[in-house]
């Protein structure tokens, strides 16, 4: 029996994946470059890689259930966290190893809500979250580093380093809020002891700087439209490949 949704009608496409069908189709084909559709030993899979990777980002998308999830695909639940275990790290975004001269980024961090205890801890949100420390590139937009996951209590200070995002980044311009002093980065000017105001060129570098950093948050609401990271039930290293994964779509739907 056909799937209810399928990567070969066109229309679920863009609902589930935050893509467009030829975006999408760019996806599938570096997936299949990458070898996500090699014959395996076992069970063939009973789905093609089109209907495989649809799964996972609808997964991503929606945050339904496998028990909600796995009817909409005919397959069984344990059959749909096998093929979310099995592609959702082939769709990791990989980590950008050189920046161009002159480049400008931007760093902060963000938290997902996340079950897993193990690897969460209770934040200012009053969640069990995970830290997520994510780096774009200041002109284009997109998304160039995603640190590993740290505890939620973990300030961003610390999770800079901690996390793997400063050492990916190296020496290229950073510029990011004023919860990483000390760090190297490039942050708003602060009021020194006995200052009452900052002088106007301060105050116009910082109105500059707000202005340039607020790009970052503008790609957090955007990732977050992929409802998982507002409340991820992945065990483990599955928020970190949620993340990367939904990193990666992102920006395909950002560069077309």
């Amino acid at each position: 029996m056909a799937s209810v949704i399928t990567a070969s009608e066109p229309s679920w496409i863009a609902p589930f994946t935050g893509l467009s069908p030829r975006q999408f189709g760019k996806l599938v084909t570096v997936l299949r470059r990458e070898g996500a559709d090699a014959v395996r030993k076992g069970r063939p899979w009973s789905l093609s890689l089109e209907d495989r990777a649809l799964l996972v980002a609808a997964y991503w998308r929606t945050n339904l259930t496998m028990r909600q999830l796995a009817p909409l695909f005919r397959v069984s639940k344990s059959a749909a966290d096998r093929i979310i275990d099995h592609l959702g790290p082939m769709l990791a975004l990989q980590p950008r190893k050189r920046f161009a001269k002159g480049a400008v980024l931007i760093a902060d961090g963000t938290l997902v809500p996340t079950r897993d205890h193990t690897i969460a801890e209770r934040s200012k949100n009053y969640r069990y979250s995970t830290n997520h420390q994510v780096v774009i590139d200041a002109d284009t937009r997109l998304v160039v580093v995603v640190g590993q996951p740290l505890a939620g209590n973990r300030n961003d200070c610390k999770a800079w380093e901690e996390s793997g995002a400063k050492a990916a980044v190296g020496k290229t311009t950073t510029i990011a809020d004023g919860g990483y002093p000390g760090t190297g980065l490039v942050i708003p000017h602060r009021r020194e002891r006995g200052q009452t105001e900052l002088p106007d060129w301060n105050e116009e570098h910082n109105k500059s700087h707000k202005q340039v950093r607020a790009r970052v948050e503008h790609v957090f609401a955007r990732m977050k439209t992929w409802k998982i990271l507002r409340d991820c039930r992945l065990k483990g290293d599955g928020v970190h490949h949620a993340m990367l994964g939904i990193a990666r779509m992102h920006n395909l739907a950002l560069a077309g």
